[in-house]
């Protein structure tokens, strides 16, 4: 590409082009740095939330984990910040919106973004000095990586176990079904290639790796020749340059890497797999195999390729009328589709995945057969060009919003564009996205298009995989007794000079774990740079019609909500309610059965749906109200649609579709059972702190671990008819009690928009009568519980709960700075660095008051719980710098701080008022934050936080029966 002249531009770079973008209100630019080749996108746009982002090409060619161990190792100190952990000590010192590290299967990136200048530039140095001139010590490896140890560290009389973060982080990500039968599949898909390798690392292949291996793996992939810069917000390319060069490139020359990135030779037939995945002991197997066929398709980086395979799997995926979606749901050879389904889009060739799960392993040729029927019944019939408009607006619109509630949205854009910049592929192609669909909007008016389609990437590829994972009870022993074994004779074998060897790393990586660096070498910023509260944006009230109404740059998108109180419900009828508020947008509606209701919301609107939310008072969290709101979101173009839509999903949907109603309990139920070990942590904190509030009792009953089981045995009582037909007759009597409450409307849109829209409500609603609001009360909950619930998980999460305050009283600032006292101080050592744990801490929860201490993939449980007592003794034994505490209320103040995307922030701003969270009460809980003291640290902590008051909850496997028994835990079977 050749270079375009620009003064502007800094010398050490050249400019390739500049593109603007309208629908984004982004100038897209792209940098070459002259000396070494290093590219840089810039994505320029008038946003404070800046963001970096720069990624090296990795593409591991074994299973050791090598680039996953290396992205937490570089972050262990660094030439010009030679201390043990700059990575985390930044994140206490920081006004970051965002800072984290990814391995993907074949790029590693290091991303942070900030509204503040200062700490932008304090984080850049850090993270390029982190990235590029690295320490790699090797008691960091053996930390972050994985280690011999005995089970004492001193004490060679005590058997011989593996330690390291990693290797108890791959365990927990392992435990997952759904992330074996990813790596399964994939492994196989590629057999030559980099993506036949897990890129995380599978844990008995993590111990393989060698320090020597890392150091080569860094120097081989860690150049700027081989690194992807990129950036996003309101400052100049040229001032990115300047630090670049400055800080990092200039010490650099060009270097030809060779890295084994190519396309995966084809196979010429189909292949058949059968794999086990592990269960408990006695839990049984039926019902319990995942069925899955993957198709290899083309580039990802080519945009046509890519937009065919996104077109191709919402034409058969999309939703419940989708052919191949309506085929899974419904067929009787699993319990429901697959997580896998869909097109996966971000290695260098696409995959297109379909299956089921809870099936047996002899089905796998009914699946082919009923997916083979299926895709040539598509092909013999077609596709309406109506279905086809209704996938293109749902392409369209993903483009236009503005998303951020989660993550910062230029990070959103920047990781849209890396895989193309990894492979060779254009990423301006990715971001613009409308001359792409104005060429497949002509292309789709040919009947035979998706036909040829179908028939081409899919009916006529050879390159297929069939994989039936199905569950072994005896799978997880044969594999612990293999390690037990292993390492009996490891220690066997072992020389005196080698177990003097093994004591002395452990003693010196606890003397270096204890060893407290000087961080005055890292920048930071203080509390002088913290701004003044946050400007929220204001909405006003129109009261003919009860709505408030934002206006707010959204990009042509517009967004709607219905807020009603939650009735006056029983405990039973409560119970329903994430049932409800799930099912809402999937059932049939007035004269539409779910299948036209289905396409309907995907013409009309970006997706439509319902939640419950409830909260105590800001003053007493035994006070909880609540309410159903019903949301929508659609394309400016499209607002009267979505304004009728929601009015009659809320008036008029039906819950008689028996059968519909049966398939997606069931697929609620396993995704519900999926999450528990992505999000053990939460799950554990929840089961510890259900006896403190009604909310909290609320939360572990509805989305919690009792949650989870209750799904369950419902899902299994619906194979009684009966049964399902009193559930259905629940959820319709519970919708006439919705239904007939009062309500008001949250309207966010741009300005010109905003008159219209609320005409639309006027008109819509007029003949709706005027419901009084019946109010639902709970009674007060306050108990301590003890309990360890058990799961198939290599890996435990364990929890404690302290009944405390809500957020309107004056120790609930200090509590919630209390959190990242601790965790900074004392848990992130004892639990992660010294533990092994993935992940601990603690933190103050002001809705349902209570302050709960975690881990998370962690391999220990009495020690762990143990630490969290200790943490209160460190405490209020020592004393403590004023450092320490500033890092603390800094991060509290991030999170307060934290941006969202144009409406987040209007529907955050318009709930916080809902539930009494008002300006002035959030700016005076914010002025405690920056007055706490450490004395106020440790009187609150004495006063709310008395281990002998504790609730106590651990996620874990039942071979843990026993000690969980020991601890006095209560056995409750998930």
């Amino acid at each position: 590409m050749a270079a375009v002249i620009d003064n502007a531009t800094h010398p050490a770079f050249e400019k390739l082009r500049s593109h603007r973008i309208d629908t984004l209100n982004l100038e897209v630019e792209e940098y070459r740095h002259r000396k070494t080749g290093a590219r840089h996108l810039h994505l320029a746009a008038d946003n404070d939330e800046n963001v970096f982002f720069v990624a090296l090409r990795t593409f591991p060619m074994d299973s050791t984990g090598v680039a996953h161990i290396l992205e937490h190792t570089a972050l262990c100190g660094s030439e010009r910040f030679p201390v043990r952990d700059p990575f985390f000590m930044m994140i206490r010192r920081s006004l970051n919106t965002f800072m984290n590290a990814f391995t993907s299967s074949d790029w590693t990136a290091y991303p942070f973004a900030s509204m503040n200048r200062k700490d932008f530039d304090n984080l850049l140095s850090v993270y390029l000095d982190c990235v590029f001139f690295s320490k790699l010590d090797p008691l960091d490896f053996a930390q972050e990586g994985h280690r011999l140890e005995f089970d004492k560290p001193e004490d060679p009389s005590t058997d011989l176990v593996y330690r390291g973060v990693v290797y108890n982080e791959m365990k927990g990500a392992m435990s997952s079904p759904t992330s074996q039968l990813w790596q399964n599949l994939s492994s196989h898909l590629f057999p030559t290639t980099t993506y036949h390798y897990n890129s995380g690392g599978e844990p008995d292949h993590i111990v393989d790796l060698s320090y020597d291996d890392l150091l080569q793996f860094y120097r081989h992939h860690y150049h700027p020749s081989n690194a992807i810069f990129a950036t996003y917000g309101n400052i100049p390319a040229r001032e990115h340059h300047e630090k670049f060069e400055e800080l990092a490139l200039k010490r650099f020359d060009r270097l030809d890497i060779d890295l084994p990135v190519r396309d995966e030779k084809r196979m010429f037939a189909p292949v058949r797999v059968e794999q086990g995945y592990a269960v408990n002991e006695g839990e049984g197997t039926d019902n319990k195999t995942h069925i899955v066929v993957g198709w290899l398709l083309g580039h990802s980086f080519d945009l046509q390729e890519n937009l065919e395979g996104q077109l191709l799997s919402a034409v058969l995926l999309e939703n419940s009328a989708s052919p191949l979606m309506r085929a899974l749901e419904t067929t009787d050879l699993g319990h429901a589709p697959s997580p896998m389904c869909g097109l996966e889009d971000s290695n260098r060739e696409m995959t297109f995945v379909c299956g089921i799960e809870g099936s047996e392993p002899d089905k796998h040729k009914d699946l082919e057969a009923l997916l083979e029927s299926t895709l040539l019944k598509v092909v013999e019939e077609g596709v309406s060009e109506e279905r086809l408009e209704a996938i293109l607006h749902q392409l369209e619109l993903h483009q236009r919003e503005i998303a951020g509630d989660q993550f910062p949205y230029g990070l959103q854009l920047i990781m849209s564009a890396i895989a193309p910049m990894v492979h060779g592929g254009d990423p301006v192609e990715l971001l613009d996205l409308e001359p792409v669909l104005a060429t497949l909007r002509e292309k789709i008016r040919d009947p035979q298009y998706v036909p040829n389609l179908i028939r081409r990437k899919l009916l006529e590829n050879p390159h297929r995989v069939t994989l039936t994972l199905r569950p072994d009870e005896k799978l997880e022993s044969r594999r612990q007794e293999a390690i037990r074994e292993a390492l009996a004779r490891r220690k066997a074998e072992l020389t005196d000079e080698e177990v003097r060897m093994i004591v002395d790393r452990a003693k010196a990586l606890e003397e270096r774990q204890m060893h407290k660096d000087d961080d005055s070498i890292l920048p930071k910023v203080d509390l002088s740079d913290v701004p003044l509260q946050m400007p929220e944006p204001e909405g006003r009230y129109d009261g003919d019609i009860s709505a408030t109404v934002y206006a707010r740059g959204t990009n042509g998108l517009v967004y709607e909500q219905i807020i009603v109180p939650v009735p006056a419900l029983t405990e039973e009828e409560l119970l329903l309610v994430p049932y409800y508020t799930t099912l809402i947008s999937e059932v049939g509606c007035g004269d539409l059965d779910y299948l036209q209701m289905q396409d309907r919301i995907s013409a009309e609107s970006g997706g439509i749906g319902a939640a419950f939310s409830a909260k105590g008072r800001i003053d007493d969290v035994q006070d909880l109200s609540g309410y159903i709101i019903f949301n929508g979101k659609a394309l400016a173009r499209n607002r009267s649609e979505l304004t009728r839509l929601l009015r009659d999903v809320y008036t008029s949907a039906r819950f008689d579709e028996k059968e519909r109603i049966r398939e997606i309990i069931a697929q609620i139920r396993a995704r519900r059972e999926q999450a528990v070990t992505g999000s053990g942590h939460a799950l554990a904190m929840g089961a510890a702190s259900q006896g403190m509030s009604p909310g909290a009792w609320l939360s572990f009953r509805l989305g919690g671990l009792a949650g989870i089981r209750g799904t369950k045995q419902l899902d299994q009582a619906l194979k009684d008819p009966e049964e399902l037909a009193a559930l259905c007759d629940g959820l319709s009597a519970l919708h006439e009690k919705i239904r007939n409450q009062g309500r008001e409307f949250l309207v966010i849109g741009e300005d010109e928009q905003l008159p219209a829209m609320v005409d639309d409500l006027k008109s819509c609603w007029r003949d709706a009568s005027e419901a009084a609001v019946s109010d639902w009360k709970m009674e007060s909950v306050n108990y301590t519980t003890r309990e360890a619930w058990l799961t198939s998980t290599q890996v435990n999460f364990c929890s404690k709960a302290y009944s405390t305050v809500a957020v309107d009283h004056p120790d609930a600032a200090a509590l919630t700075v209390l959190g990242g006292f601790l965790r900074n101080g004392y848990l992130h050592r004892a639990i992660r660095e010294k533990g092994g744990a993935y992940g601990g801490g603690a933190g103050q929860d002001s809705v349902n008051g209570t302050f709960r201490f975690f881990s998370y993939r962690d391999p220990r449980l009495e020690e762990t719980l143990d630490d969290f007592d200790a943490a209160l003794a460190w405490l209020q034994d020592n004393d403590h710098d004023y450092q320490e505490l500033e890092e603390s209320i800094l991060g509290v103040i991030g999170q307060l701080d934290r941006p969202r995307s144009p409406a987040g922030a209007a529907r955050h701003a318009f709930h916080n008022k809902l539930f009494g969270r008002t300006l002035e009460q959030r700016a005076r809980f914010r002025e405690r934050v920056l007055s706490v003291t450490l004395d106020d640290l440790k009187r609150v902590a004495r006063t709310w936080l008395v281990p002998e008051k504790a609730s106590t909850a651990v996620v874990t496997s039942p071979e843990n029966r026993a000690r969980a028994e020991k601890l006095g835990l209560a056995i409750e079977e998930l």
